[in-house]
């Protein structure tokens, strides 16, 4: 059975039994604790802890997933994977134990033809909680399970929370008998490689407090509701059902490595370690396609480097197994066709997946070869210093530089003898994931424990958005923080957090800042609001300080924003829709947004894009802007059901998360998007778009610049003036500009030149009095000296090598020049290879020279070149150079 099929039975399943199908959510986790979603419940979790109504009472989904914290791991055991998929059935408050046990049994055991998985009951052992007798009467006397295949284990293996405070409870698992050639019998509790857990009931009955790791924490007591949490893993079930041995020979995998073995000529089975090579590739392959296909871009942070590292390691070992050019393109592809089967999407969004994939693998072949040599510099430092450790410093500044994975960069320096300060890496690339991870969450809740914005949102309920018609209102205080900690009351001079029961101003969210603005309260407080945000779903946290009184809880106020400030935004956010319709027109649907920023007068909006730009097409887009806005088209906002939103067309940002109703906002006959951001009334109101540029801001990734209204008019007025200034001082028409500039720019570059010529003339004279002045050092011909300051590296370098070429060939020579240029100090130093017999590499001599001038150089044995920070310390290296050659030589 495919694994297409397994879902599809899956959903229709649990449909016809009066559950709600809900679709994947993104693998793009909407809670700032989590990167990436790593379990099917997560985008539940707001459910279970009560933050919010789920839309049915019982619900089903089969959930893409994806864990790296064993990434190392992966390959090496056929158990380890980054990707899979957890189909789930939830009840909230509907079924319980007895409903999900007869679920799990029926929809295993059923025969194919009625639309079971058709496994045999004789095969499948249950674990039970230590004391949950209640689950084992049910699998015993209900369901008819012997009770020899039940088995009772301890909170570590059979209980469930989310490993904070909140709901909790015993786990029933299913585990499926793989036969003997898999170990010995005794069921899970004595061997899991043969009794492979396939399905995991958890029965949330219990609220947990406070504690460490998974067992020490205490049980507060019973939930007002029941729930029900199941997960049961796809890939693991279809290893079952298609009678193989492990996943990565599951139809979505093998395929991947078979297309890696005709690209490399690697077999499968052939080697340990091609085996090990072959299996990074396939689940490498196929969760960056799915990470691609959900909105993420490669990076160097958070779920950006996440997906880097996984594209580098798989590219890697593509090029460990012999594949010499780019693969990418060819394994993604079929990554598209088969998982395509359960995620049309991918099909949909092939094009754009590729361009992204091939332009990080462009990246990191490029990374390699850069890298390399700034590796082998970093090698060939250790040991001259003595070393037998690369440093975790240098170690992270391949991976932050360049791109290395901290693999590869082990596997390097290992084959030149080294080992790396693993520990000392990890300590640094932790201090930059709690950097990040900080930053987010401050930028989110202030500093603030989410518990107490979730308990104002217990006590009060979401905030009611009153800001699409109205910019000012009256409203209650219901929540009160200062310094991060619930207050009822806070002072003149307080820098507060305010929940209103409704409010004007706009979260910031979507790509839209937040309103500014004043509450005053009716004691005649006033709060002047910097900022506001959604902390925990559907409450608005105005964050400032209070001005003038006391504010209390529950006192009632008048709530104003910044209209000024609201109207700018707008412009720029109804700007960046056109800009974005624009772009897809010009480019095409791989130009798909990857994030925005809407402030006042100017937005700047980030889109898929392998290369830069022409400046002729961007003209092309802001032209199409503003003809637009000549249009005088209305624009609308509607609220409507998902699929219907999709069945109009109308274009959804990746990675964000919407529910089954969403807002689409309509510009005319142009554009149509899911947004739930403030618009102006009609393109009229834009006055004007300037785009100001395009960039790269990652692999794959542009950003594009733009001002709108007012701010597009004033610089256009500053640039007006900066022409006229430029035809005063060239003497010629608007759009004469360009051309006489460039004949100026011409001649200056060749002056330029014959400035150069006569410069490296004048030095590579020099060449015959400093070989005729070689000092004999033990019968060494020895040439030192400093050339004229400013002699560029390549000029110095031709002058070592002439002076080297004019020393007899059978005599040792060393020419070992120096200069300062741009202030910093360059020596380049060249043996012959008589001298090289006896000892002296240029290698050596440079690293001498440079250490003296405070910094550092390598190359090879006949040639290398060096530089520091201190021009002082010139004579120093000179003579640090002379010592060597003479205790060498």
């Amino acid at each position: 059975m495919e694994s297409a099929e397994i879902r599809r039975r899956w959903l229709s399943f649990f449909e016809e039994r009066g559950h709600t199908v809900v679709p994947s959510a993104s693998l793009i986790a909407d809670d700032p604790t989590l990167l990436l979603v790593p379990a099917g419940m997560v985008p539940f979790k707001p459910y279970f802890l009560g933050e919010t109504k789920p839309p049915a009472p019982t619900l089903t989904s089969v959930q893409k997933c994806v864990r790296t914290p064993d990434i190392e791991e992966v390959g090496k055991t056929t158990r380890h994977g980054t990707f899979f998929q957890m189909c789930g059935n939830f009840s909230f408050g509907d079924y319980f134990k007895e409903g999900a046990i007869r679920y799990a049994w029926e929809l295993l055991t059923s025969p194919l033809d009625k639309g079971g998985y058709g496994l045999e009951p004789e095969k499948l052992w249950i674990t039970v909680y230590l004391d949950d007798d209640e689950a084992e009467q049910i699998w015993r006397d209900k369901i008819g399970v012997p009770a020899e295949r039940i088995q009772r284990l301890g909170k570590k293996d059979n209980f469930w929370s989310m490993g904070v405070p909140g709901p909790c409870g015993p786990c029933s698992e299913i585990n499926y008998d793989r036969g003997p050639e898999f170990g010995v019998e005794g069921g899970p509790a004595v061997n899991d490689e043969r009794y492979v857990e396939i399905w995991n009931l958890v029965f949330m009955q219990y609220e947990r407090g406070a504690g460490d790791g998974k067992e020490d924490f205490p049980i507060l007591g019973d939930l007002p509701s029941k729930n029900i949490d199941t997960g049961l893993g796809l890939e693991r079930l279809a290893m079952i059902l298609q009678g193989v041995q492990n996943m990565y020979e599951t139809d979505t995998l093998r395929v991947v490595m078979d297309k890696a073995t005709e690209l490399t000529g690697v077999r499968y089975g052939a080697a340990a370690d091609t085996d090990v090579s072959l299996r990074v590739v396939a689940d490498h392959i196929r969760t960056s396609t799915m990470l691609i296909g959900d909105g993420v871009t490669p990076g160097n942070e958070g779920r950006g480097y996440v997906l880097r590292r996984i594209m580098r390691r798989a590219i890697r070992n593509m090029r460990l197994m012999g594949a010499t050019g780019p693969v990418v393109q060819e394994l993604i592809g079929v990554v598209v066709d088969t998982m395509g089967q359960q995620y049309p999407e991918l099909v949909t969004d092939r094009k754009r997946i590729e361009t992204v994939a091939l332009a990080e693998e462009a990246a990191f072949l490029k990374a390699i070869k850069g890298g390399t040599n700034i590796l082998d510099t970093a090698v060939t430092e250790t040991k001259a210093a003595g070393g037998t450790v690369l440093s975790g410093e240098k170690a992270f500044l391949l991976h932050d530089t360049w791109g290395f994975p901290i693999d590869l960069t082990l596997e390097m320096a290992a084959e030149q003898g080294l080992s790396v300060d693993e520990p000392g890496f990890r300590r640094l690339m932790q201090e930059q994931r709690d950097r990040a991870k900080a930053d987010a969450k401050a930028k989110k809740t202030g500093h603030a424990d989410v518990s107490a914005y979730r308990e104002i949102a217990d006590g009060s309920g979401a905030t009611e958005f009153t800001g699409y018609a109205s910019t000012q209102g009256e409203a209650t205080v219901v929540g009160l923080l200062v310094n991060g900690v619930s207050s009822p009351a806070a002072s003149e001079g307080d820098e507060v957090e305010v929940v209103l029961d409704r409010t004007p101003f706009y979260a910031e969210g979507g790509g839209q800042l937040a309103d500014q603005g004043r509450i005053k309260l009716d004691t005649g407080a006033v709060i002047e609001i910097r900022d506001v945000q959604q902390p925990v779903p559907g409450v608005s946290v105005h964050k400032g300080s209070v001005q003038v009184g006391e504010v209390t809880v529950g006192s009632s106020a008048y709530a104003a924003i910044d209209i000024k400030r609201r109207r700018a935004i707008a412009r720029a956010h109804s700007a960046t829709h056109l800009t974005h319709q624009a772009l897809r027109d010009a480019l095409g649907p791989t130009a798909a947004q990857a994030g925005s920023e809407n402030s006042p007068g100017r937005f700047r909006f980030d889109f898929g894009s392998p290369n830069a730009v022409p400046g002729s097409v961007l003209t092309d887009v802001e032209q199409k802007i503003n003809d637009v806005l000549s249009r005088e088209l209305e624009v609308t906002a509607e609220i409507m059901s998902i699929d219907e939103a999709k069945k109009q067309g109308a274009i959804a940002e990746f990675g964000e998360k919407y529910g089954e109703r969403v807002r689409v906002v309509t510009i005319g006959d142009f554009s149509k998007e899911l947004c739930g951001g403030t618009h102006v009334a009609n393109t009229a109101q834009l006055g004007l778009v300037k785009l100001l540029g395009e960039s790269s801001i990652g692999s794959g990734v542009r950003r594009v610049e733009a001002l709108v209204g007012a701010d597009a008019y004033n610089f256009l007025a500053k640039e007006h003036t900066v022409v006229a200034q430029l035809q005063e001082l060239v003497k010629g028409r608007p759009e004469e500009l360009p051309e006489k500039i460039a004949t100026m720019l011409g001649k200056l570059k060749d002056a330029e030149k014959e400035i150069e010529k006569y410069r490296a003339e004048k030095v590579l004279q020099a060449a015959a009095g400093l070989a005729a002045g070689a000092q004999d050092v033990r019968g060494t011909a020895l040439v030192t000296g400093r050339v004229p300051d400013g002699t560029g590296a390549d000029d110095l370098r031709k002058l070592v090598l002439d002076v080297r070429g004019r020393i007899p060939a059978d005599r040792p020579a060393v020419v070992a020049l120096f200069t300062v240029a741009n202030d910093r100090p360059l020596t380049v130093i060249a043996t012959n290879e008589a001298a090289r017999e006896r000892g002296l590499k240029a290698g050596d001599l440079v690293r001498t020279a440079a250490k003296t001038l405070g910094g550092g150089g390598g190359g090879k044995p006949d040639v290398a070149q060096g530089g520091g920070q201190d021009p002082a310390a010139v004579p120093e290296a000179i003579a640090a150079v002379e010592r060597l050659v003479a205790e060498t030589a």
